[in-house]
């Protein structure tokens, strides 16, 4: 089983059909497309890749991006996607311990080098042109064969240390979520176009897969991001367009639309399907895109660990007003997509009644082979085959999933994950700061921001600028915390653990003015500090 079949199978039945695209222009044909990625893979192996190595891509989207993944795994190499908004030192991290040996980059955010790494590539330079161009037609060049549970896509996600984890996922994993996707989420036809406005390293970029599956077109955006009126126009001159997103992006979308007075039928005419997903979507924000774009959406749940697979809340649930339970339904993440069952459990893993709480499990055939190099996350997470999330939610009588809350303190702030641990470790070594906890707040826009409650050393001064720039120093500038809060002290309980839940009730007694006020030094009332 390999990925690559599903290239070559469009490369014999539409050989000659628009595959890629940037903006409007045609970059490949699918022929072209696959000549492309054989000529990669050709050139890997000659340059010692053998089948299991990872190759890193750290690059903006880019129309490459398709294929450089398919070129990979031609190989039988695995990819290593990494989100473009890390730090450069966190870039280094992972690749040193996923041990890659070729990295594609774009050349205005890597580092000069990556430890380990043997052949450092800008995806805009003549090196990236030699090895895309085909020498031989993609017939003559052999597919290195996968088993199923080869690895295919080695994603780092925040884990419980702070340290990333390298969620491994294997062929059978994708070529599942794949499947899934039309049954589940969307039908997905020749003529449709996807749009990869989101990130390609994430989940928007592994919906190449089903769209691949049924030879669609594949469009990356002239900028490369997300520009709501450049992608209204893509849509008006293509066709309608399909694209996951974060709420945050699908915000941006409905502003853009409402700002501009398009009705429903205009905003069909640019948009085929939104799936949405990544981060909470609160039910008055999709009641608004209802009723701003008309029935364009569909909502998943899903983790690095199961990708894009644990659950969907389907297009005619979002549009049954007419069922009682409409209004539980619309915050609600749906049901347990077709390919695995889903399970609110005790901490023992056995499962709870409908209407309580408890741990939501996945068990399926798109749950992670496990984590890279760290057999002991992996039995904490897996048991008996089932994927312990870390999230919190309830199930109801129809098997509609609500979730309630994380057992982890991981954040989601505009659909990329942030672990807290990782950015006190980083304020902890800022000049003056004695202690540090980092929690969430609750934000429209972004879904949660980062809010730093700091605990200055006597006689330091409250400089939240400093602190700034400290952190952008060691971290993405995403991680950053938005708000600065200095306190005298930390809540902790008779163990000295920090009681995050008391500094959130903080947040929420503080009123507005703390969360509108970036910059300023406020203590954990609400009241400027110092």
């Amino acid at each position: 089983m390999s990925l690559v079949h599903l290239l070559i199978r469009q490369a014999r039945l539409q050989p000659d059909a628009p595959a890629v695209l940037r903006g409007t222009a045609v970059w490949a044909s699918h022929r072209q497309w696959a000549d492309r990625s054989a000529a990669l893979a050709s050139h890997l192996r000659a340059g010692g890749l053998v089948p299991g190595d990872r190759v890193l891509i750290f690059m903006h989207n880019h129309p490459r991006y398709l294929e450089l993944l398919w070129g990979v795994w031609w190989a039988g190499a695995t990819v290593l996607p990494v989100n473009a908004k890390l730090h450069p030192r966190e870039v280094a991290w992972i690749a040193g311990n996923a041990s890659a040996r070729w990295a594609f980059v774009s050349a205005d955010m890597a580092p000069a080098a990556l430890p380990g790494v043997l052949h450092q590539v800008d995806i805009d330079s003549a090196a990236a042109d030699s090895l895309l161009q085909p020498r031989l037609p993609w017939q003559q060049v052999p597919v290195a064969e996968r088993a199923p549970e080869d690895l295919a896509w080695l994603f780092y996600t925040s884990g419980t240390t702070g340290r990333p984890k390298g969620v491994m996922i294997t062929q059978r994993n994708l070529m599942t979520m794949g499947l899934t996707y039309a049954v589940d989420v969307d039908t997905v036809q020749a003529v449709d176009n996807m749009v990869y406005a989101a990130p390609m390293s994430h989940g928007c970029g592994l919906y190449a897969i089903p769209h691949l599956m049924a030879g669609a077109r594949h469009v990356v955006p002239a900028s490369g991001g997300v520009d709501p009126a450049e992608l209204f126009a893509l849509g008006r001159a293509l066709g309608p367009l399909t694209t996951f997103a974060a709420p945050t992006i699908v915000k941006r979308l409905i502003d853009h639309a409402e700002s501009m007075g398009l009705s429903p039928d205009d905003a069909a005419a640019s948009f085929k399907t939104i799936v949405y997903g990544g981060a909470p979507m609160y039910a008055a924000d999709i009641q608004r895109a209802l009723r701003v774009m008309g029935p364009r959406f569909v909502q998943i749940y899903g983790q690095g660990e199961t990708p894009m697979v644990a659950t969907a809340l389907q297009r005619h649930h979002l549009q049954d007003h007419a069922h009682p339970q409409h209004a539980q339904r619309l915050a609600s993440v749906g049901v347990a997509q077709t390919p695995v069952q889903v399970r609110v459990a005790d901490s023992q893993g056995q499962p709870l009644p409908s209407g309580t709480v408890g741990e939501v499990l996945v068990k399926g055939d798109t749950v992670m082979a496990g984590y890279w190099a760290d057999p002991v996350a992996t039995a904490a997470a897996i048991k008996d085959g089932w994927l312990f999330t870390g999230d919190m939610g309830v199930l109801d009588n129809s098997g509609f999933l609500t979730l309630k809350d994380r057992s982890k303190d991981l954040l989601i702030s505009g659909g990329s994950n942030i672990y807290p641990r990782e950015v006190e470790e980083v304020l902890l070594t800022a000049p003056g700061v004695a202690e540090v906890a980092v929690v969430g707040a609750a934000d429209a826009e972004w879904g949660e921001v980062v809010v730093a409650f700091v605990v200055l050393q006597a006689d330091a001064a409250w400089d939240t600028t400093a602190l700034d720039r400290h952190c952008l120093e060691h971290l993405a500038r995403f991680k950053r915390p938005k708000r600065y809060l200095q306190v005298p002290a930390l809540p902790k309980n008779n163990y000295g653990k920090v009681l995050k839940t008391e500094l959130r009730q903080r947040l929420t007694l503080a009123g507005d003015e703390v969360l509108t006020s970036r910059g300023r030094g406020f203590n954990a009332v609400g009241e400027r500090a110092g």
